[in-house]
């Protein structure tokens, strides 16, 4: 019996983007970007169109980890608000958000229709809706900063199209899509303008400079002479960025919904964490006609630093049932993880500590589709020295003081997480861990994450993250060690598939658990 599986997306089952073999020689280009999700794409993929020759290295399969776990909303509307986002880095910075939001999904409805990829983009209304025992001043006071934002045709509706939600912000002009239809539309047009793609390629190492180089697990070299490290969140980067974004794991429910019960559009409630909405059309895999599903996300939480995922998925069953009619059984579980920065906008430009010549794209804020698509548009005029009147806003290297509040307090709690390392471990015996799971054991006075496989063997690794010494949990959801501070993902044995780890948790003989 193989390991147990992670949870698989509604998009998962439906994907048909290329598979690409390894890099297995040393090979040059104009531009190499490391990433194979959404950002890394859609750079290599302007780039491509002005003429460059760009290579692209992804760790895993294309598209395979975050993008493929997106509920693909393509909103210019903030996650964590225009109110906030104004109040923080200032009226003209909030303008320069929904300006560069609202060309990202004008940017990929047109790569939609110049490459003719069939993705189900559709351009729809997105609705703000309050949160039980939420005043109504909170939508009065986001439709406000969201037209100074620039946001001219936003509007108040004394009720929300699904009867029942109260009032709401009406916001037109939003859109969705299949994020891995997409993405293999892009992979097609890059490798179609002689870009080429090669997956399952780990980096080990960037070097900035005149003429940067990336190198690769296997000793293999790309020589550039620029390099885009769009790995979500950066493998380059030791501290700095990392002070400035947290990961949080979010989950998502997708339940049968009655064809017509339910206004297509995106909707999000008020709460913090926020619960996202939004319909997809999806083949009946009995060969029966397609049907819809509700696709409901939220419950977030601090990657690694919680471990009741089926509480949460229950939870989001439960809010949607109360919410919305006509929805039948729950069909897809997943999760997925987001990067919060701390003034809700992404890191986007020259990275601050990667020498010339190389840039970075991290901090995605929940909105990974549209500042996936920033990225590609933001460091393509970089690369080309153009002017881009964004390049202030999503400065990698930028600490807003307005901001301080939230960027003690999420440091505050990655200083907590090391000192689970003075705390017994999970279990006193290895007996105690069933098939098919992880638990912390300690042996002596070192920490040990420990799997025990379907077949009963044990595997043990150590439970210090590569990236910067943390404490790794086991997350029962997705069997998987997750960091508690800063992201890096390992799979049930310890091979790292998420950063900024870029390498995998190190081993431990059976034989020292005793």
């Amino acid at each position: 019996m193989s390991d147990p599986q992670q949870t698989t997306s509604l998009w998962m089952h439906t994907r048909d983007v290329p598979v690409y073999a390894p890099l297995t020689e040393d090979i040059a280009a104009e531009v190499c970007v490391v990433g194979g999700g959404i950002a890394g794409l859609t750079t290599a993929y302007l780039l491509a169109v002005e003429g460059r020759s760009v290579v692209v290295l992804e760790r895993g399969p294309i598209g395979g980890v975050n993008t493929a776990r997106t509920t693909a909303h393509l909103s210019n509307v903030i996650d964590d608000r225009y109110g906030y986002v104004e109040q923080v880095r200032g009226a003209d910075m909030a303008r320069l958000a929904y300006e560069s939001h609202t060309a990202a999904i004008a940017q990929i409805a047109a790569i939609v229709r110049d490459e003719q990829i069939d993705c189900d983009f559709e351009r729809l209304g997105g609705y703000l809706f309050l949160a039980p025992n939420h005043e109504e001043k909170a939508l009065d006071d986001e439709l406000e900063a969201a037209k100074r934002a620039g946001f001219g045709d936003a509007e108040k509706l004394p009720e929300t199209p699904v009867a029942g939600l109260g009032p709401c912000l009406h916001f037109p002009n939003q859109a969705q899509f299949h994020p891995l239809k997409y993405i293999a539309g892009l992979c097609r047009a890059i490798t179609r303008r002689g870009g080429r793609i090669f997956g399952h390629t780990s980096v080990d190492e960037v070097t900035g400079g005149e003429q940067p180089s990336v190198r690769t697990a296997d000793k293999q070299t790309v020589t550039a002479g620029s390099v885009v490290v769009a790995t979500n969140s950066p493998i380059t980067d030791r501290v700095a960025m990392h002070t400035k974004q947290a990961p949080y794991t979010t989950y998502v429910v997708g339940l049968r919904a009655l064809p017509g019960t339910i206004p297509r559009g995106l909707y999000w409630d008020t709460l913090d964490a926020y619960h996202y909405v939004r319909l997809q059309w999806v083949a009946s895999v009995d060969g029966g006609p397609p049907h819809e599903v509700l696709i409901v996300g939220g419950e977030d939480h601090k990657t690694g630093q919680a471990q009741d995922g089926q509480r949460r998925f229950d939870a989001l069953e439960q809010w949607a049932r109360a919410q919305f009619p006509g929805v039948g059984a729950v069909v897809e579980r997943w999760s997925g993880m987001v990067f919060e920065s701390i003034d809700g906008l992404a890191f986007i430009g020259k990275d601050p500590g990667g020498g010339d010549n190389t840039y970075v794209v991290t901090g995605d804020s929940g909105m990974g589709m549209t500042h996936g698509t920033i990225a590609g548009l933001l460091i393509r005029d970089l690369i080309l020295k153009r002017d881009n009147p964004w390049v202030e806003l999503y400065e990698p290297s930028r600490k807003p003081v307005r901001a301080a509040k939230e960027f003690i307090k999420e440091n505050l709690n990655v200083g907590a997480q090391y000192l689970k390392y003075a705390t017994p471990g999970e279990v006193k015996s290895t007996d105690e861990i069933a098939p098919g799971t992880g638990a912390l054991y300690l042996a002596g006075l070192k920490k040990l994450a420990v799997y025990r496989d379907m077949q009963g063997e044990l595997h043990a690794c150590s439970a210090h993250c590569p990236h910067l010494g943390a404490p790794v949990e086991w997350n029962p959801t997705e069997k998987t060690w997750d960091c508690t501070c800063h992201g890096s993902r390992f799979d049930p044995r310890g091979k790292v598939f998420n950063g900024p780890s870029n390498t995998d948790l190190i081993p431990v003989p059976i034989d020292k658990l005793t």
